[in-house]
């Protein structure tokens, strides 16, 4: 069982994937956004490729908690997804998410240009490790 992970980008889209025991997130690829039909079509590729069973999809919150435009856009391509996915798709809070990514690639002493180019794919997979990490796991007696 596969889950996917997106950051959605103005320019790309981050995509990340979990392991088959949905434990850890790793980053996947990007997506260059282009129109809706095409970024539709790549992401619903990627689900069928990795056979993946739900889609989470970063959702842009506002510290103080409220919607901003991007969150307004963010949802509004969700209900697209929805639209043509048949799989389970859970907006996550993102926050501080691209924040963490950055830190992380100038912790790596990575180049500007390097981490503009990696940055969307790091954040979707601490998107998808956050959601992979409030899942409550079978049979641990911990819980």
């Amino acid at each position: 069982m596969r889950i996917i992970g997106l950051d959605l980008g103005s320019k790309t889209i981050g995509v990340a994937m979990s392991d088959d025991l949905t434990l850890t997130a790793q980053v996947l690829t990007s997506i260059k956004r282009s129109t809706l039909e095409k970024d539709l079509a790549a992401i619903k590729g990627l689900i069928s490729e990795h056979s993946a069973v739900e889609l989470v999809v970063g959702l842009p919150i506002n510290m103080n908690g409220t919607k901003g435009e991007s969150a307004r856009q963010a949802e509004v391509f969700i209900e697209k997804l929805r639209e043509v996915l048949t799989l389970k798709i859970i907006p996550w809070d993102e926050r501080l998410s691209t924040v963490a990514a950055e830190k992380i690639l100038l912790e790596g002493d990575l180049s500007r240009q390097k981490r503009r180019k990696v940055i969307d794919r790091l954040s979707a997979a601490i998107i998808l490790q956050g959601y992979l990490d409030s899942r409550p796991r079978k049979g641990d007696g911990n819980l």
